[in-house]
């Protein structure tokens, strides 16, 4: 079983930074792939960065450029660190795993283990 915790939202202005952490417990000795997603008030939840146990990161087209997926295995931690903050970026941040790597698409069906949440609001 996996466990995680995210932690670092909160409010900022539009062009600043943020920097988010998620706590990773549990079974993280096979393959796998971690990843952040992201859910705003009304719509779906959709990925915005994922990265695999070898370092291959992947990034939504809508934070490419501006967001950064890190892992730090030997404090089992996963980073988002996102820079350029716009408005639309306002929503609730989960950190998700899965076992086995990541696929081509970053898709929330894939991932089976997320943590509660924290929350991100970008103000104009």
């Amino acid at each position: 079983d996996v466990q995680l915790v995210e932690s670092g939202g909160g409010s900022v202005q539009a062009g600043g930074s943020l920097r988010l952490s998620c706590a990773v417990s549990g079974n993280t000795n096979n393959r796998y792939c971690v990843g952040w997603f992201r859910q705003a008030p009304g719509k779906e939840r959709e990925g915005a960065a994922v990265i695999d146990s070898d370092g291959l990161a992947k990034y939504a087209d809508s934070v490419k450029g501006r967001f950064t997926i890190s892992a730090d295995s030997a404090r089992n931690t996963l980073y988002l660190q996102m820079n350029d903050l716009k408005p639309e970026d306002t929503a609730m941040y989960y950190c998700a795993a899965r076992f086995g790597g990541c696929r081509a698409d970053i898709s929330a069906a894939d991932f089976g283990y997320w943590g509660q949440g924290t929350q991100v609001t970008v103000s104009s």
